[in-house]
């Protein structure tokens, strides 16, 4: 009798451990599904399930089948022919024309041997693209003096022709010198040292360390003004958008050249119709960073899961992001064996969120006013069932599945501040697309060499991202930034900011035709949320 005790136990604690091993192997299938996933597959969150488009479309509400069909009319009208895309996009350029011609005296008929004429033209076409240029501009002020004074008196009067003052005193820097590195480096994300080999190819001698100095030269004395009026106005909003990323500086007191520091970003929302986007530099991720940059704003700020802002003062209301959260979800979906995702947990969850993106775009177009009504009427009650039906989720908290449903459950307080507010947004992708462009550019560059270039770095970045915010080009508009401010006052920022009146129309970027897809919609409206993401409700 003992010994069958014994083995009872023997076989209940090898049952056990296989049911262990077992659970184990379950999570290591997942991480290495999640991984292959990751690596080999889009990174696009698009569903498969974006056919079922027409399954919410509104206008169902409202249809009468018993009404009789409207009886067909036929209407004739003319429309203006539109011209094909290439002649739309080369309509904003100069055009230099070559004739092509024969001499007079070889106009003779192959035939006859008659003169010919020109009956028509043959056009062809091309682009001609002219490589940048070096040069040197000599100023030459003239200097006046009298000769009467010279001759009869003891102080002779001088005057100096009027010459604008130069971006940086006793340099050889320019405006178009100091915009084009600028623009090089924080546009095209071309290092300093590969913009100085350039250089070297076309003759001139410019080291990295000159360019460098040039920069934060001039972004500490030219470019900090309109930083710091930028922030005013950005402070004095109602909804913001955060986030940060990490940037590696070099030389930084009391840190290792391999630690980590921050870049962090700050910009206004989708209803703004000036658009400001700012970095900041911080030597770590701490939450007293944006609790201080945001020191007088009060009012909705959109930010991911991260603990540090946690700490946000009590007139800053945080706004948690609906995509962060679904693609919890899309990873337990991604973990999972093909054959088992279609009509699993993960699944309704991810079409669960789809639907409440899908009526955020039905009211894209509202004010909002109407647009928080709606959401109180139809999207608030649909996200408050799925947080009741994703609470009674039974999952391993270690699983992937189970770590999307306990993401969901402790942001869920932060995720329902979207509906207080009308002007708020489900995602916090806006500020995603500004982080992207710092991001392209670290895998460049890779670094900041020091402290205050990383600080230039954060002012440039800044200047530049909110002018292609508010449709400018960036080298206009740093060229001109550079020769107006030294040479301006104070008290007129105001006019030389993005939407300013002083701006010429020379920095700003020509108005071209939004390409449209077959059904008559115009192509990056949506701008990368959640794009196609539509389930089957809650």
């Amino acid at each position: 009798m003992e010994n069958n005790d014994n083995l009872r136990q023997i076989v209940a604690e090898k049952d056990a451990r296989i049911a262990e091993l077992e659970a184990l192997v379950k999570y290591y299938e997942e991480l290495f599904r999640l991984s292959k996933a990751r690596q080999f597959g889009t990174s696009s969150e698009k569903s498969a399930i974006a056919e079922q488009l027409g399954m919410f479309d509104e206008v169902k509400d409202a249809t009468d089948y018993k009404s009789p069909e409207p009886e067909l009319e036929e209407i004739k009208y003319k429309r203006r022919k539109r011209a094909g895309k290439r002649e739309a996009d080369l309509s904003g350029l100069p055009v230099e024309r070559v004739e092509h011609t024969i001499p007079e005296e070889d106009r003779k008929c192959p035939e006859c041997g008659g003169e010919m004429h020109e009956m028509g033209h043959d056009i062809r076409r091309e682009l001609k693209i002219v490589p940048a240029q070096v040069k040197v501009v000599e100023h030459n002020r003239a200097v006046y003096s009298c000769r009467g004074c010279e001759k009869n008196s003891d102080h002779v009067p001088i005057i100096k022709a009027a010459m604008p003052e130069p971006v940086i005193k006793g340099s050889l820097a320019s405006p178009s010198a100091v915009a084009q590195i600028m623009t090089q480096k924080y546009v095209m994300h071309a290092p300093l040292y590969r913009q100085e080999q350039d250089l070297k190819r076309q003759g001139v001698t410019l080291s990295r360390q000159t360019m460098a100095n040039w920069v934060i030269r001039c972004a500490e004395d030219w470019l900090r003004p309109l930083y710091n009026r930028l922030l005013a106005l950005l402070l004095a909003l109602r909804v913001l958008h955060a986030d940060e990323t990490v940037v590696q500086v070099l030389n930084e007191p009391g840190k290792t050249p391999t630690s980590d520091s921050y870049m962090w970003l700050y910009r206004t929302s989708g209803d703004t119709a000036r658009h400001i986007i700012l970095y900041e530099y911080q030597p770590s991720r701490e939450g007293r960073h944006p609790k201080r940059f945001l020191e007088g704003f009060e009012g909705f700020l959109h930010v991911d899961g991260y603990q540090g802002y946690n700490s946000l003062p009590p007139g800053i209301t945080r706004v948690g992001c609906w995509v962060h959260m679904r693609r919890k979800f899309t990873d337990a979906l991604k973990a999972m064996p093909e054959n088992q995702r279609p009509g699993s947990v993960a699944q309704e969850a991810v079409e669960k969120i789809g639907y409440l993106f899908h009526l955020e775009n039905l009211w894209e177009g509202l004010d909002p006013e109407e647009r928080h009504e709606r959401r109180l009427e139809k999207s608030k009650p649909l996200a408050e069932e799925f947080f009741e039906w994703a609470g009674k989720l039974m999952a391993l908290p270690k699983s992937a599945l189970g770590r999307a449903v306990n993401y969901a459950l402790e942001q869920r307080k932060w995720l329902m501040n979207v509906y207080l507010d009308g002007s708020t947004e489900l995602s916090n992708n806006r500020i995603e697309n500004s982080v992207r462009p710092f991001a392209v550019g670290r895998r460049n560059w890779l670094f900041c060499n020091t402290v205050n270039g990383a600080n230039a770095s954060a002012i440039v970045y800044s200047i530049i991202e909110s002018a292609k915010a508010n449709g400018l080009k960036p080298f206009e508009y740093l060229e001109f930034l550079f020769e107006t401010m030294p040479n301006t006052t104070i008290g007129s920022l105001d006019s030389l900011l993005p939407w300013g009146d002083a701006v010429p129309e020379r920095c700003r970027m020509p108005i071209m035709e939004v390409p449209q897809n077959a059904k008559g919609k115009r192509y990056g409206k949506h701008d990368g949320v959640c794009p196609g993401v539509l389930g089957r409700g809650a």
